[in-house]
């Protein structure tokens, strides 16, 4: 599933092509994709301009003209594709935005949705979610007292969205093994040097993820370099069985609350 570098990664290639520029045509393949009648999202966002794309967790907002949002969630296996009728990937289509002779292609929206809210709606429906990681606000200070007093393993409450926004099943791994903590570990029995230790290595961990694309393998449009970038450098994330690159210890897959976790017995304590 996309995670805040992969989001945070579409927002920033998306804003240089789409902001500006007015959605000449929709297409609508799967109705269950979006929140409305599909002659009235038509109507909506058809000969609206895209006044911006802004993140909010693991959610991207298109900001139109007429004061209308569309938020996009791409779920388990969601993904998408700027390009022409030409390079698009042979893949179903569930929505399409033209812009002229270049379409936004949403595809894999199976369990992901592209919604229709009002600026108001909108932000009722991402209320309940918790601080960005990445926004120079959440210091340090802050982490530590959001920390305070709150109980569950340490996997569990980094995938927790009203905790923190936008980290998922591969970035929580790869915090924990940055920081040499196991994932099982309670948050109660963690003391503050290993607090210290967890939200740097939150910051450096995916701010080094969205340096090189985050993890999706789909390229985002044709001659696309740096998308997908940071799959060959997650060390623990789906390494089931491989050596770790720091100490050669064999990496352990193993479930937290029905979710899969990945870490070194050596190497996270």
């Amino acid at each position: 599933m996309p995670e805040l570098p992969e989001m945070e990664n579409y927002r920033r290639l998306l804003n240089p092509k789409i902001a500006g520029q007015t959605i000449t045509q929709v297409e609508i393949n799967r109705d269950k994709s979006i929140n409305v009648n599909p002659t009235l999202f038509i109507n909506t966002v058809a000969n609206q301009q895209i006044v911006t794309v802004n993140r909010r967790g693991k959610h991207l907002l298109f900001h139109l003209d007429n004061g209308q949002v569309l938020l996009l969630h791409l779920m388990l296996g969601g993904w998408m594709y700027f390009g022409t009728e030409e390079d698009k990937p042979k893949r179903t289509i569930q929505v399409r935005l033209s812009f002229g002779n270049h379409h936004l292609y949403f595809i894999g929206l199976r369990l992901g949705y592209l919604h229709l809210y009002n600026e108001q709606d909108v932000q009722k429906e991402l209320s309940f979610l918790g601080p960005e990681a990445l926004e120079p606000q959440f210091t340090l200070q802050a982490f530590l007292h959001l920390l305070h007093n709150r109980r569950g393993k340490i996997k569990t409450k980094l995938l927790d969205q009203e905790f923190i926004a936008g980290i998922g099943n591969c970035y929580s791994d790869e915090i924990c093994y940055h920081a040499g903590i196991k994932t099982q570990r309670s948050l109660e029995d963690i003391g503050a040097p290993e607090q210290t230790q967890l939200y740097h290595s939150m910051k450096h961990v995916l701010q080094n993820a969205l340096k090189h694309g985050g993890y999706m393998e789909n390229p985002f449009f044709q001659g696309d370099n740096l998308t997908g970038g940071y799959n060959n450098l997650c060390l623990v994330y789906d390494r089931e069985g491989e050596k770790c690159k720091r100490c050669g210890s064999k990496i352990i897959k193993e479930k937290i609350s029905s979710r899969k976790t990945f870490f070194c017995p050596n190497c996270q304590k």
